[in-house]
């Protein structure tokens, strides 16, 4: 029987049961692909990150991220959930197959974690809005399956009831619908679905963020801003574009800690 670690972490949170869980998996060395989707079925959370020492000497660590359903390209509340599990000093640095060499610092009582920013084009997108909802006044896209519809105010995303039936007919894959506008007591506001990886609604969405901090740095005219997920759950966290890079800030709480047996 194999006995592997095991951390659930709620990222982008600074109580329990806020932000977003992740489960954390630390392995000796990569097992097969089926059984880590299995693992990360049965974890049954928006994300399991499994990790390996990373011997290139690019980082501490490899990471992958997996859905119940699929495995991603990129997942930041995942790869923030990481940092906070497994960093020893002030910051540890993650290798990547899609998305780089990613890095999680300590800031304050919080993290910095480290993410690429990425650019959208407009484009419009009549069938994802139809099935997410709403009149948004922009629509934007992004090779790999990052869609973004920016509606005129907060009420209108909070509004926001998808035909999740319908964006998986789209796309039984990986799409990202994010629904985005000006915040209330905060810069910005957001939702974020995805349904054909399994998830619905997404708690808070750290991949979501490097698009959106591209977008709203530019929109607002500075390199800063606050931001809120508006899912149930909920999450709070800071965006800063430094370069081609989007900065996250947030908080993260160790709900779960013990053993996985396969």
């Amino acid at each position: 029987m194999l006995t592997i670690p095991f951390f659930q972490v709620d990222a982008f949170a600074d109580a329990p049961f806020t932000g977003n869980p992740a489960a954390v998996m630390p392995l000796d060395a990569w097992l097969p692909d089926d059984l880590l989707q299995a693992m990360a079925a049965e974890n049954n959370l928006a994300e399991t990150a499994f990790t390996v020492p990373d011997t290139t000497g690019a980082a501490e660590y490899e990471l992958r991220w997996f859905t119940p359903a699929v495995e991603v390209a990129l997942c930041g509340h995942a790869t923030l959930a990481s940092g906070h599990a497994l960093m020893q000093g002030d910051s540890i640095r993650f290798r990547t197959r899609k998305a780089g060499i990613l890095e999680v610092r300590r800031d304050g009582a919080g993290y910095a974690l480290d993410l690429p920013a990425w650019d959208m084009v407009p484009q419009e997108l009549p069938e994802i809005v139809a099935g997410v909802g709403g009149a948004p006044v922009e629509t934007h896209w992004r090779d790999g399956g990052y869609s973004l519809l920016v509606y005129a105010s907060a009420e209108e995303i909070l509004a926001l009831t998808p035909d999740f039936h319908r964006l998986r007919a789209i796309d039984p894959g990986d799409i990202l619908y994010i629904a985005t506008a000006p915040g209330t007591d905060t810069d910005i506001l957001s939702r974020v679905f995805a349904p054909g990886a399994g998830i619905d609604e997404d708690p808070v969405t750290g991949s979501a963020h490097a698009l959106l901090t591209a977008y709203w740095a530019k929109r607002l005219g500075r390199d800063r801003f606050t931001a809120f997920q508006a899912s149930k759950r909920g999450g709070r966290l800071t965006c800063r574009l430094d370069g081609d890079r989007a900065v996250l800030g947030g908080q993260c709480v160790t709900v779960i800690e013990g053993t996985f047996r396969v």
